[in-house]
């Protein structure tokens, strides 16, 4: 795991000289030996960014290109550019510092110029160049600024500590820090309503830990915290379907492209394996994504390997790719010298089993293919829930629980197969696709005519999930009589009411896959036309913690209102929801030195699907049809007729396998599981449910896999976290005291 981690506003400046630091007793140690001991506190084999009084850290396998740093002097013409560990101490109040984390296409001056318009109080434009990382800024010498990224992939935490506040881009640093045990309450609310703003709030699996939420800067002047939002989906040029349908598929095409580039672009060589993979077991999204890495024309891998694997090439340059100009930017920009007549490498391109049948290859580049296809095998060490046969806490920790940590060994597999850095296509069906909700939107808006199709596939896809039995029940009018209750809908109603369907009745989700069943909208269903429902693992909560969440609603609906329609509110919680379990994914799978990339999750590529009128994305085949649009303008449109319309795989009957298979390690998992012990959830009716799952003829209601996915991963999750030891992250720390499990907020 990768993170940063640091502190601002620490006893030496937030508390007066002659006082005590927080938590002393009276008589305790003098300010000398509280500073002492402050300056002792440092997180295990990190690399010191920032030092003096706010210092900061990098912590993990960061590649020198992923940590840039400038700085702005007084009396300086320009911002320079910093290598190595800068120190704070000589900083005067009209210093200013950027400091960019991850992976950003923007060059030196652009950074540089970032810098020198940041100083007038503008970050909005810190968040707009290609790729996925974290800023932090730093004016004067007590005011620090981090800013998230609009699909919540790269959070911010922070937490008090020593009279100040420490902040981290992971969680489980800042629990380790303070010692912070579980918060129940969360946990409550993230299983009952995982895509629930209103539920979950700024809380964290570790109490006393807080969230700032996607699209907001958390700043911290005099050691307090503050977060605002700087991006908003109604500010001019943000609004959704804007500049009309052509304009919104133009920069939608240019922002992918140059995402994609990118990260082609900044992939090492020289490593023992391809520099490039893309997986293409998760249908058309990655596809597309791998078809756009494969149109990169890049040089020749330096590896041996790689120089093995590619086929005999003739002598003689090598004609670079034919453009077609549909696409103005980056794409159509001439190459530098000498790289057209580059080589080109292979890339990794990795499909399981499971997939219907092999994604498209691109049209060879002077009659050489650059997709090495490799097919994987799935055999049972690689099936869901694998990992609980052999010992379930050998696993990583990562920093919130995620269905990922019962799928890591087979996603593991893929990832191994294939290049330094991954490519996948994750978060394109959040980003591109119209939520079921935006048609309250369309009826807010007074545009009946275009809710026709939407409707229609909407009750198609309900009756697949629900059965022949429901049929006379999931019908159009049906759809839109939901679409119409929710734009009537007031916020505050909606809440309470939400609240006491978790109460008053055990929530009976219908959403998920029935085996076989092919989507025409995404995994949604009619039931999605609310502003809260309930998760898949709702059913099997206790009473007690339904009453928690439901007061949490209550709470919410005391608060102002979301500035955005009801369907954009939902879409931006979804998209928020999926990055976090992305971000699992990468924290339980991604091996030292490998980068998985999502370029469907960044801010440009979020910002430009915001153009797209909601009519069109609402669609049937949407997504399809605008990934297509986006390879036509790459140049790629000699794609198949039926290209994105093949069935998904089914894996409903793999987890079922798995589960099968795991049947011994669940019984001993869930014989006294931890979840039960903090009261939150119903264990005998967890039982019965298990117990249909592993029967191979069991009957089980839609989402009941993936409710026991969530269940059976915060299990595992609490247990290699109450396994651990305190200080694992940070040397320097006090003898550590034991705490009980249930000690955040009380079910």
């Amino acid at each position: 795991m990768r993170w940063l981690a640091g502190w601002s506003g620490s006893v030496s400046r937030a508390r007066p000289p002659g006082r005590a630091p927080l938590g002393a007793a009276v008589g305790g140690p003098t300010l000398p030996d509280a500073l002492a001991a402050l300056a002792a506190v440092r997180p295990i084999a990190a690399t010191p960014l920032w030092l003096g009084p706010d210092p900061l850290w990098a912590v993990g396998d960061w590649r020198p290109e992923e940590i840039r740093q400038f700085v702005q002097r007084p009396g300086a013409g320009r911002p320079e550019a910093v290598t190595g560990t800068a120190d704070l101490s000589g900083d005067a109040e009209s210093t200013a510092r950027l400091l960019v984390l991850g992976h950003c296409g923007a060059g030196d001056q652009e950074l540089a110029a970032g810098l020198a318009t940041a100083r007038g109080g503008a970050v909005r434009h810190l968040t707009g160049w290609p790729g996925s990382y974290t800023v932090v800024l730093r004016i004067g010498t007590r005011s620090t600024l981090l800013l998230t990224d609009l699909a919540g992939l790269q959070p911010v935490f922070h937490t008090p500590w020593c009279g100040g506040t420490a902040y981290a881009t992971a969680g489980l640093p800042l629990a380790d820090l303070v010692g912070a045990g579980v918060d129940t309450g969360h946990l409550a609310a993230a299983l009952a309503c995982p895509e629930s703003a209103e539920a979950l709030g700024t809380s964290t699996p570790y109490a006393g830990v807080h969230r700032v939420p996607p699209g907001h800067t958390l700043a911290i002047r005099g050691g307090r915290p503050q977060t605002a939002r700087y991006d908003d989906e109604g500010t001019p040029g943000g609004g959704p379907g804007a500049g009309g349908e052509a304009p919104a598929v133009r920069e939608l095409t240019r922002t992918l492209l140059e995402a994609v580039r990118y990260r082609v672009r900044l992939a090492p060589g020289g490593g023992p394996g391809p520099r490039i993979g893309a997986d293409l077991s998760y249908g058309t999204a990655s596809t597309a994504v791998a078809l756009l890495a494969a149109a990169v024309p890049i040089a020749a891998a330096a590896s041996a390997t790689a120089s093995v694997a590619a086929p005999a090439l003739p002598a003689g340059p090598v004609p670079a790719p034919r453009r077609t100009g549909a696409t103005k930017g980056s794409w159509t920009r001439p190459e530098p010298a000498g790289e057209q007549a580059a080589v080109p490498e292979l890339l990794a391109a990795v499909t399981s089993h499971e997939a219907p049948r092999p994604a498209p290859e691109p049209p060879p580049d002077g009659g050489r293919p650059r997709l090495r296809h490799t097919v994987l095998a799935t055999d049972a060490q690689h099936l869901p829930y694998a990992e609980l046969t052999d010992d379930p806490l050998a696993g990583p920790l990562t920093d919130a629980p995620g269905r990922a940590l019962v799928t890591a060994a087979g996603t593991a597999a893929r990832l191994g197969a294939g290049g330094t850095d991954h490519l996948t296509g994750h978060g394109a069906r959040q980003v591109l696709d119209g939520h079921p909700a935006r048609l309250a939107d369309l009826i807010r808006d007074g545009r009946p005519r275009e809710l026709l199709p939407p409707v229609a596939a909407l009750a198609g896809a309900d009756r697949a999930l629900t059965g022949t039995f429901s049929d006379a029940l999931r019908t159009p009018v049906t759809v839109l009589r939901a679409a119409r209750r929710l734009a009537r809908a007031g916020y505050a109603e909606a809440l309470d009411d939400a609240a006491v369907q978790l109460t008053v009745r055990r929530p009976a989700v219908r959403r998920g896959r029935r085996p076989g069943a092919r989507y025409t909208m995404g995994a949604y269903s009619v039931a999605d036309l609310a502003w809260v429902v309930p998760g898949p693992a709702a059913r099997w909560l206790s009473d007690d913690a339904l009453a928690a969440v439901a007061q949490r609603l209550r709470m919410a609906a005391r608060g102002p209102e979301p500035l955005l329609a009801p369907g954009a509110h939902r879409a931006r919680l979804a998209l928020h929801h999926h990055a976090g379990g992305f971000r699992t994914l990468v924290q339980a799978t991604e091996q030292h030195g490998q980068r998985v990339h999502a370029p469907f999750f960044d801010n440009r590529v979020v910002r430009a699907a915001r153009l797209l009128p909601a009519d069109l994305r609402l669609q049937p085949g949407a997504r399809h049809a605008l990934l297509r649009s986006v390879l036509t303008g790459a140049g790629r449109a000699d794609l198949p007729a039926d290209w994105g319309r093949a069935p998904r795989p089914d894996r409903a009957q793999a987890a079922r396998l798995g589960l099968r298979r795991s049947g011994d390690a669940l019984a001993d998992l869930f014989r006294a599981p931890l979840l039960a012990e903090a009261g939150l959830i119903d264990l005998p009716a967890v039982h019965r449910a298990l117990g249909s799952a592993t029967d191979p003829y069991g009957d089980l209601p839609p989402g009941a896999l993936d409710g026991l996915a969530d269940l059976i991963a915060t299990e595992l999750w609490l247990r290699r976290f109450t396994a651990r030891h305190r200080g694992t992250c940070w040397t320097g720390l006090p003898t550590p005291q034991r705490r009980a499990l249930a000690v955040g907020t009380p079910i």
